[in-house]
């Protein structure tokens, strides 16, 4: 029986080639949309599932109360690992990592080359066992058991060492630290949060361990719990910890555990992270969900198709009837012609699927390997997907036609094609009514970006670059190189500082002098000079810091923004000559005008430039004015290379590191105009399907009103007036639920559009012009036809 089914199915496929190529084209885009997005979200959702202690290992967050609500920082103090680990019977290991200049790059000196490494990480021995980390070279439990060595993974081995041996060798280190290299470790995966391409001992670094502080939250910090410990009391016992070491007054953080398999995917919002893979929950949902909707689409689509033909089977299915076939084995029968249907598309929507991994890795960011889709996960996905597929397809139109009875058929009766009409129109204004939100919710997303693009951000970031100066040895070679810059051509302003707008600094408290208050979360950069005219701040009151600082002079000036100022309930004016609490005293010298050192997704914060003697300044600011940009930075190099030859010369832009913060959004852009315009591609292939049955069933009515003199512009306004009804109705429907979920998104961001209503007119006139011409195409071509061909046969 199901053997004739196959038979009956393909050659129902055969002889209506048109709507099979457009149902198979059409499901076959839908799902390899949906293979691409499972492959993503598979991907996202496998991060960290490679450790095998991974139910046990949590990361320590903390939690502070800012001016603007609580705030998440993946950091903790640099106390917390080694106490908790000897005081918390539940904690068996701990460990800290901290990137190399609390975020920088380092500068390596290895077989006599100088290499920049972005992955350069501080950290405890424990952390190899905490994570297994697999060695080729060396013993993970005897690595980094001593001061001043270090590890590297193979591929940053081969790339320092080439061929050799690199085991007892050394490496320098931001031209202060030779570093024995004690072994070789496999890479760490792609989808690892923990992506270190050299580990150093922290028991180097001797600031660290003689006094570890319970001030300084600059270590990411991971635990791996006993099998039966509970995390929250984990965290409890950290604070403590905390509240034994800490008075409650200068308590301005609280512990909370993050569970490892929640690090990626819900750590986006969080601060401080030295991941270079960071998640979205929020993302992957998204996608989730616009997979499901374009496979609703081709779904909707076949529905479509099929009962509109339903006229042409009618006959077929009462003459089965008559001949004693059942309902049931009609059923099968209809399901056999849409599994067919839909097999056919898996397998041409797989190889869609495996040639589009390409291009949505250039345009998403990700890389994602076809070879994913030949392991058993996949194949059992693919089996379900066919299933559920085939269930979502054929269950309207098997029922239907299989309905049919032999006398309603006899009797022409059409009461049953008008209720099919009606679902179908239904079907059509859900499909357009999803294309209609998909396109404001694109258009918004365009606004968003365009809008924090052109953001003023309270200073110019354009034509500065930021010279990473860790690798310079000593004050007087940093101070010479400083010199340097000033008298090159075309540069108009130079500074040291510790960072920079879009890249974290040092965090603190601001308070007035002797006020037991909280405070007000600030962040904290050290700078010299030139550091407002580097940036192109705007001085509201006083001046910029002091060009020189005696020796031995423990003042320590600051310039605040106007928003710390606020806060402290000053004019600028006043401000100027005032003591404020910024860990130590501090004399306010100068007044800024607010800006955006942080992304839009946040308001303007209290930042503060100061002269410290004791915090390292890791970056030269340069500003240019020169257009020939290759040029300026080979005079830049040279003049970096003369002063510190054994150091890497690495730069970055700020505008470009600006940019950085908003790459989800542009991918999210760019994936969203991908697949809005591949689910109105879809849309439009039912619609033209449908189009072209509605003018085949109507080309006697043509041929008639052609014969009485009716142009071909009546004949085609005739049969696309009825679709664009539908279209309008789809965008009564589309509009307020398109509106809803933009107004969420956009919660997301301090700064942020107002959602007007030339988003809908574009929207709309889009929907109603891709209607137009998906029909028109079907309807001039029906009224083209010559009226004879028409009228020729009953």
């Amino acid at each position: 029986m199901f053997k004739n089914h196959l038979k009956i199915a393909w050659r129902s496929l055969m002889t209506n080639r048109l709507f099979s190529v457009i149902n198979i084209l059409g499901l076959s885009l839908g799902l390899a949309i949906t293979i691409v997005l499972f492959l993503f979200v598979r991907y996202e959702l496998s991060f960290d599932s490679m450790y095998a202690q991974k139910e046990n290992i949590h990361r320590v967050l903390i939690q502070t109360e800012g001016e603007n609500g609580q705030e998440t920082w993946a950091t903790a103090p640099p106390a917390l690992a080694p106490t908790a680990m000897t005081d918390i019977p539940d904690i068996k290991l701990a460990a800290r990592m901290m990137k190399n200049d609390f975020g920088g790059t380092a500068s390596v000196r290895a077989n006599d080359e100088n290499f920049t490494e972005n992955s350069f990480f501080w950290v405890d021995g424990e952390l190899l066992d905490i994570f297994n980390v697999e060695f080729v070279e060396g013993k993970s439990e005897t690595a980094l058991a001593r001061p001043n060595t270090v590890v590297l993974s193979e591929s940053t081995a081969k790339r320092y060492f080439g061929n050799q041996d690199p085991l007892g060798k050394t490496i320098k280190v931001d031209g202060r630290y030779d570093l024995e290299i004690s072994g070789v470790y496999k890479d760490f995966p792609n989808n690892s949060t923990l992506n270190c391409n050299v580990m150093a001992t922290l028991s180097s670094l001797a600031w660290v361990t003689k006094n570890p502080s319970w001030y300084n939250v600059s270590f990411e910090t991971y635990c791996l719990l006993g099998a039966k410990a509970d995390p929250t009391t984990a965290a409890a016992k950290m604070m403590q910890l905390l509240d034994k070491n800490v008075d409650k007054e200068d308590q301005w953080y609280s512990f909370r555990l993050q569970p490892l398999e929640k690090v990626h995917l819900y750590s986006a919002s969080y601060s401080n992270s030295y991941a270079s893979h960071i998640g979205d929950i929020g993302e992957v949902r998204n996608l989730s969900f616009l997979a499901i909707l374009i496979v609703l689409i081709a779904c909707i689509n076949y529905m479509n198709l099929t009962t509109a033909r339903s006229q042409k089977r009618s006959k077929e299915v009462g003459i089965n009837k008559t001949l004693g076939a059942s309902a049931g084995s009609l059923v099968a029968r209809f399901y056999t012609e849409t599994g067919l249907i839909t097999l056919l598309s898996m397998v041409v929507g797989v190889l869609m699927a495996v040639a589009a991994l390409p291009l949505f890795n250039a345009i998403a960011g990700q890389n994602l390997d076809g070879s994913l889709l030949l392991n058993a996960e996949f194949l059992g996905a693919f089996f379900i997907i066919w299933i559920t597929t085939t269930l979502i397809s054929g269950l309207y139109p098997a029922l239907y036609l299989s309905g049919f009875s032999p006398m309603s058929v006899l009797q022409n009766s059409n009461g049953r094609g008008k209720s099919n009409g009606n679902i179908r129109k239904g079907l059509v204004i859900l499909q357009f009514a999803t294309s209609v939100i998909l396109i404001v919710g694109i258009l918004v997303i365009y606004q968003q970006i365009r809008f924090m693009q052109q953001q003023k951000l309270g200073f110019d970031p354009e034509n500065v670059v930021a010279i990473s100066i860790t690798g310079v040895s000593g004050k007087e070679n940093a101070e010479a190189l400083e010199q340097e810059f000033k008298r090159l051509p075309n540069v108009t302003s130079v500074a040291m500082a510790q960072g920079f707008p879009g890249i974290d600094v040092s965090g603190r408290s601001l308070r007035r002098k002797g006020d037991e208050r909280d405070g007000l979360n600030i962040q904290t950069n050290v700078a010299d000079a030139g550091i407002v005219d580097a940036l192109g701040l705007t001085l509201l009151a006083g001046r910029t810091l002091p060009e020189t600082k005696q020796e031995g002079d423990t003042l320590v000036q600051v310039v605040l923004n106007k928003k710390a100022i606020d806060y402290l309930g000053y004019s600028p004016e006043e401000a100027i000559g005032k003591e404020v609490e910024i860990g130590v005293i501090n004399t306010i010298v100068g007044v800024v005008e607010d800006f955006n050192h942080e992304s839009l997704h946040v308001p303007i914060g209290a930042y503060a430039f100061h002269n410290n003697k004791g915090e390292p300044k890791s970056y030269l600011l340069v500003r240019f004015n020169s257009t020939e940009l290759s040029r300026t930075l080979q005079l830049f190099e040279n003049a970096y290379k003369d002063v510190a030859p054994e150091s890497a010369f690495d730069y970055s832009f700020l505008d470009k590191n600006l940019e950085k913060l908003y790459e989800r959004e542009q991918r999210a852009s760019k994936v969203g105009i991908l697949f809005c315009g591949l689910a109105i591609f879809v849309a439009c292939l039912g619609l033209f399907g449908l189009a072209a049955f509605m003018a085949e069933q109507r080309k006697k009515e043509i041929g008639v009103r052609k014969v009485l003199g009716a142009s071909v512009l009546n004949i085609t306004r005739m049969l696309s007036k009825d679709f664009i009804k539908l279209v309008l109705v789809s965008l009564v429907i589309a509009f307020p639920i398109a509106f809803w979920l933009m107004e969420r998104w956009l919660q997301d961001f301090a700064y942020r559009i107002n959602i007007g209503w030339a988003v809908f007119a574009i929207a709309g006139c889009s929907a109603i012009c891709i209607a137009l011409l998906t029909v028109s195409f079907q309807s001039v071509r029906a009224a083209m036809t010559d009226p004879v061909k028409s009228l020729r046969s009953e």
